[in-house]
């Protein structure tokens, strides 16, 4: 059967743990235990502290799935269960939390979380768990009254079990590969090209700023979020350098990214990417600047162009002519009437125009004559 490793993919925001779950059989196997606490008084009533403890994420334990119909194991490494744990922390998921992993419930908080080093002398061996060394391990404080009394103190839930996205290992691997190659195939395309493509560098000053302050938190701080290419368009805007089409159409794209614009650096990577790739300034900026270089590009020579070889041919039949020719500007492939441009262009001397073509000499010429007054 199958055995799949699952991993967090720095470069992905949304891979990650979301939510514990209490549920009736763990995945893990292991379940946790109701801690009581010592007995203290409070208007005369004993309280109890209402804390779990117990496995929330096991190393190299397989663990049975299936899909349809295949079955197969899935796990995570030491690395993985340590980059969850400190991730889930770090972007403030302390109390999310699930019912069976269908209904997110109130009041259940992660208090203690750590990584098991010694397994005989760990907290947890204390209270009889036996847990191998590099388990994500954690106690959960639990105000809900009715998931207390109807399913922790009933014994219908028994233990944790983590709920969020992870990539296959295999799969990331091969989608690097892809992209690398993707990446290279672009290089080689660029280099290719005869002419340097225009570029721009007519940004504001706040795209400047976002990329810049993204930059240095990162260096100050540390970051594991974004892509390399992320980061060197974020050198870019800092600089002032310039910058195609290309890449301003990517800025403009990236506003699909804006709900986690607010999101703090310290608390995930939606804050810190967004400012990287110029901020609400620099997308807002990249927008407008898109459509303004588009705009611009609907002519050649005095000429429209168009985006589909079948307007191009429609246009060069009522002008006389026939076929179209193609025009690469910014990357962008263009369409014009007529084989080439040259027959587009004002064929006629001054003084005449053109009425269609004629052929003279076996090859077809524009049909010239004199401009009636």
């Amino acid at each position: 059967m199958e055995i799949i490793e699952l991993l967090l993919d720095d470069q992905d925001l949304e891979t990650g743990v979301d939510a514990i779950s209490v549920v009736e059989s763990p995945a893990i196997e292991e379940n946790f235990i109701a801690l009581k606490g010592k007995e203290f008084k409070f208007k005369e009533v004993d309280k109890e502290k209402r804390i779990l403890m117990g496995a929330l994420l096991i190393p190299n334990k397989p663990i049975y799935r299936v899909d349809g119909e295949k079955e197969y194991y899935i796990y995570f490494s030491r690395d993985t269960v340590l980059k969850a744990s400190q991730m889930y922390l770090k972007n403030g998921k302390q109390s999310n939390s699930t019912l069976e992993h269908a209904e997110s419930i109130k009041g259940l908080t992660l208090v203690e979380s750590w990584i098991v080093e010694d397994s005989k002398v760990d907290k947890t061996a204390l209270y009889g768990m036996d847990l191998p060394k590099g388990t994500w391990a954690g106690t959960v404080k639990v105000d809900n009254d009715e998931i207390w009394n109807d399913y922790v103190k009933t014994g219908k839930v028994k233990g944790f079990s983590i709920e969020g996205y992870f990539a296959d290992k295999a799969e990331k691997k091969e989608n690097e590969e892809d992209l690398a190659m993707a990446v290279l195939t672009e290089i080689y395309e660029t280099l290719k090209k005869k002419s340097e493509l225009k570029s721009y560098n007519d940004y504001p000053q706040g795209a400047k700023n976002n990329a810049k302050r993204a930059i240095e938190w990162k260096k100050k701080n540390g970051s594991s979020c974004g892509t390399q290419v992320g980061w060197t368009r974020a050198g870019q805007l800092a600089r002032g350098e310039n910058i195609s089409r290309d890449t301003i159409a990517r800025m403009a794209s990236f506003k699909r990214h804006q709900q986690h614009k607010d999101v703090p650096y310290s608390e995930g990577c939606g804050g810190i990417m967004w400012d990287a790739w110029g901020g609400s300034a620099g997308v807002n900026w990249a927008i407008s600047k898109l459509d303004k270089i588009d705009a611009d590009l609907k002519k050649i020579d005095g000429k429209e162009v168009y985006k589909t070889k079948e307007e191009a041919e429609t246009k060069a039949k009522e002008m006389g002519c026939s076929g179209s020719h193609e025009h690469e500007v910014e990357g962008v492939i263009y369409y014009m009437p007529c084989e080439t441009h040259q027959e587009l262009k004002a064929p006629c001397w001054d003084g005449y125009e053109q009425k269609g073509f004629k052929n003279k000499g076996g090859k077809k010429v524009p049909n010239c004559v004199k401009i009636k007054r």
